[in-house]
């Protein structure tokens, strides 16, 4: 079925059969936006990562709906109902606890599934705790990568570590307070102390903070802290080599090493740090 696509400001909202992506707030509710209000006043359902923070806009803007549960446990039931849902003509709102859906939930399977049904999907814009957290941080961001949370499988997370560890791009992370120690001492021991970083925390509300010049700086911060709320790390990239620094085949070497020890194939890793250095893959590759 062939995908269409709706300029919704040209006919009322919501319209029938549509799946509106909604931004909510990442923390303070007044941030909503009055477009975001109204789909979620009026759409047939409204499908919520946590029925208890979609209850916490209801009851501050004084309204009721019909609230589904969508979260990673059930997605997968879920999913087809709300593609017949959809096609009787439904219209449906997703949301996730704080911020974008789709970004590191099942909303990105549900939209994808949704487009693939030939059915429309309009975003209904809102706050981004990795942009909010970008933008207030200081450090560059007009070229940066979002590496969502750091993976708990020892060999993908090296992998993803020593990424961030050669970037040039600034590099944006979220993290959960219970793991956010390690993470910090995890970009220590690959990005050295020194490296710039901030970490914020609680980013709209009333204790909102953004800690550290530096990884030592944040580190000594929580080091004897108890650390609660949604945490976002923004990582400052390394300065960008030229195409006519040195050859250093022992570094090169190296960093070849630790990238297959991470598990990326020896193909793999010579053609990341090919690309990187601005040299032949072959060249990479026989050093091994």
């Amino acid at each position: 079925m062939e995908s269409k696509t709706t300029s919704s400001h040209k006919s009322a909202e919501p319209e029938n059969s549509v799946l509106y992506i909604v931004g909510t707030p990442i923390g303070n509710l007044n941030d909503i936006s009055p477009r975001a209000l109204n789909i979620l006043k009026n759409v047939s359902l409204i499908a919520c990562e946590d029925t208890r923070h979609t209850k916490k806009i209801m009851n501050k803007f004084d309204f009721k709906n019909n609230i589904v549960s969508f979260n990673k446990h059930n997605s997968l039931k879920k999913i087809p109902k709300f593609i017949d849902d959809l096609c009787l003509g439904k219209s449906i709102a997703l949301v996730s606890d704080a911020g974008m859906p789709s970004i590191c939930d099942p909303g990105e399977d549900l939209v994808k599934s949704v487009r693939s049904k030939g059915l429309n999907t309009i975003c209904i814009p809102g706050p981004c705790a990795a942009i909010t957290a970008l933008v207030s941080s200081g450090l560059p961001s007009s070229r940066f990568t979002f590496e969502g949370f750091l993976p708990k499988k020892n060999s993908e997370r090296k992998k993803i570590l020593i990424e961030i560890s050669k970037s040039d791009k600034t590099t944006i992370l979220f993290e959960s307070p219970q793991r956010l120690k390690k993470s910090l001492n995890d970009l220590k021991v690959y990005c050295g102390g020194e490296r710039e970083i901030v970490v914020s925390r609680e980013l709209t509300k009333r204790f909102e903070e953004s800690i550290g010049n530096n990884i030592d700086e944040a580190l000594s911060f929580f080091e004897c802290k108890e650390v609660i709320g949604e945490i976002t790390i923004v990582v400052k990239g390394i300065k960008a080599k030229k195409s006519s620094d040195i050859f250093n085949k022992i570094e090169i070497k190296k960093e070849l090493y630790e990238l297959t020890k991470a598990g990326l194939s020896l193909s793999e890793a010579s053609k990341y740090l090919a690309k990187r250095n601005n040299i032949k893959k072959s060249i990479i590759y026989n050093l091994y």
